[in-house]
Order: structure tokens, then C-alpha cells, then sequence
């Protein structure tokens, strides 16, 4: 896919990078469940225990997907999606006042930017992935 050896090896460290950090929150879900459920049921959020485990879940999942380089389209589509999902419904810095609307607004920008982080590798997906985990499906 890229032409280089370090080129390989960027796009490696750009999967590890973005793909942990995303696990590790998919990870913050379980071990932070009852923080975790107290926020969503505060947005208003049907199901909130299963909607924490479930993310949680995806995250760690797509996360996971992407720094391995495995079923890398469904990891990177679904974190696109939960990613732009949740930018809207859990953080409506519109609704919110003062420091609060500060505070929203910023992980809202946080979660479109790790969309189109996402979104770029799914639109790479359909490409061989140097150095992936391949397990020939």
C-alpha cells in the first residue's frame, strides 16, 4: 500500500496510537461504569447500562480492529459512527451554559476529529494494511 518503509511503519504507529488510545477508552467504560452510567442517564440516554457496556464494547473493538489491522472496516466504521453518534447526543454543548458549554463543545470537536481519523481509515480499509494481523477472512 505505501511505498516506503517508513511510510509503513508511520501508518503502524498512527494504528497503534489511534486505535489504543480508543481501546483504552472503550476500557474507561467498564472500569468506570457507574460514573459512566450516571453521565448517560444525565443526557437523557434510554438503557444507560447498556448503552455504557455496549460502547464500551465498540470501542475497544474498533480500537483494537485498527491497531491490528484486523477486520479493519468494521472497526474503523464502527467507530466512526459511535464517534459522530456520541459527539451529538452526549455532547450538546448547545444546551449547555458557562463552563459546562465549554466543557461539551470541546469533547464534541474531540469526537468529530476522531471521526474523520476514523473515517480516513475505513475510506483505507479496502487496501492491504502493511503489517497487519491477517487471519484470512
Amino acid at each position: 500500500m505505501l511505498e516506503t518503509t517508513g511510510a509503513d511503519i508511520a501508518f503502524l504507529l498512527s494504528r497503534a496510537l489511534f486505535g489504543g488510545i480508543l481501546a483504552f477508552m472503550g476500557l474507561n467504560h467498564f472500569l468506570s461504569r457507574e460514573e459512566m452510567v450516571g453521565y448517560a442517564s444525565f443526557k437523557g440516554l434510554p438503557a444507560p447500562t447498556a448503552a455504557v457496556l455496549f460502547s464500551g464494547g465498540l470501542l475497544v473493538f474498533g480500537g483494537l480492529s485498527v491497531a491490528a489491522g484486523v477486520l479493519p472496516t468494521v472497526g474503523a466504521g464502527g467507530l466512526t459512527v459511535f464517534l459522530l453518534v456520541s459527539a451529538v447526543t452526549m455532547h450538546d454543548f448547545w444546551n449547555a451554559d458557562g463552563e459546562e458549554s465549554q466543557t461539551e463543545m470541546t469533547q464534541f470537536l474531540k469526537n468529530v476529529c476522531l471521526s474523520a481519523g476514523a473515517l480516513l481509515f475505513l475510506a483505507l480499509s479496502g487496501a492491504s494494511w502493511p503489517l497487519a494481523v491477517d487471519i484470512g477472512l
